[in-house]
């Protein structure tokens, strides 16, 4: 069972609408034991408060639920401040009481390390039974081992070269230079979709993400329905086409009822994604001119 995140408020987190979610499960007889939570945010690129992580940490141990908190890009903050779940947990008091039960998940592949190509990754348990870890490592344990730059990486990732070392000005000089550049793309992809007349796109604050909301000419509407599929495939099939610019259609990630729109990464250079905005800028008045 799903719940939507608030668009108005840069996708923040609604309390009522978590309640309206799991009560709408229970009502048709769906056992809810997990919360998953992905922050920063994918694919909607949001940061979420301290106060909205407290609020999520006190709702899971209200209704019982094992928190699975996906922060794989909590390295891409370009306004705001990470706050990991454990930290949230820690500072509402759950975590000294063993009232939460929470498994967090990192990667290499996001953040400035891997850059999508590199994969490496773990997971920590906090308040898991010891029985279930058990079986957890007993299952790892049955599939061969990671691959070794992933293995090098992730040792990378969470111990890197410190003050003093020799590559230590390198590694820190190359890492700000992609984060930087990262956030330039950031504001220039939101900025710029949110700049074309039929688009709403929030700022992304943190991931590797644009989510816009686009507004469809009504001849999409009914072309969809005739070839049988949703009007952000229609659009996002004719941009490639058109453009050979990719993006994900927006109904693949369950969106609100009548919201059409798109995921979009900034990861290629800051020209390129300059020349991709502009690209779907015109795109778009020809696709509405199209199906006006």
């Amino acid at each position: 069972m799903g719940y939507y995140l608030d668009e108005e408020k840069d996708w923040a987190l609604n309390m009522e609408e978590l309640e309206r979610a799991y009560q709408e499960a229970t009502a048709k007889g769906i056992h809810v034991n997990s919360f998953v939570l992905i922050n920063p945010g994918n694919p909607t690129g949001q940061v979420l408060t301290r106060e909205n992580l407290h609020d999520v940490v006190r709702f899971c141990a209200k209704h019982n639920l094992v928190l699975l908190a996906d922060e794989v890009y909590q390295e891409n903050v370009y306004d705001g401040e990470f706050v990991s779940a454990k930290r949230a947990a820690y500072e509402t008091g759950l975590l000294q009481t063993d009232s939460i039960e929470l498994v967090s998940f990192h990667s290499v592949s996001k953040g400035v390390f891997g850059e999508c190509g590199r994969r490496g990754g773990y997971m920590e348990l906090v308040g898991i039974d010891n029985g279930v870890k058990e079986e957890l490592y007993k299952l790892a344990s049955s599939f061969l081992c990671s691959n070794v730059p992933g293995q090098i990486m992730t040792s990378l990732m969470v111990k890197g070269p410190q003050p003093g070392d020799e590559s230590y000005e390198r590694h820190e000089a190359e890492k700000q230079q992609i984060f930087d550049s990262l956030q330039r793309r950031a504001k220039i992809v939101s900025s710029g979709l949110n700049n074309i007349d039929g688009f709403s796109c929030r700022p992304a604050k943190g991931s590797m993400y644009c989510f816009p909301s686009v507004q469809m000419p009504k001849g999409a509407l009914i072309a969809a329905e005739r070839e049988g599929t949703s009007p952000d495939t229609l659009y996002a099939v004719s941009l490639l086409e058109r453009t050979g610019i990719c993006v994900v259609p927006a109904s693949g990630f369950k969106q609100k009822p009548g919201r059409f729109g798109f995921r979009t990464t900034f990861l290629p250079s800051e020209e390129e994604m300059a020349s991709a905005v502009d690209q779907i800028k015109a795109h778009y008045e020809e696709f509405c001119e199209q199906y006006k």
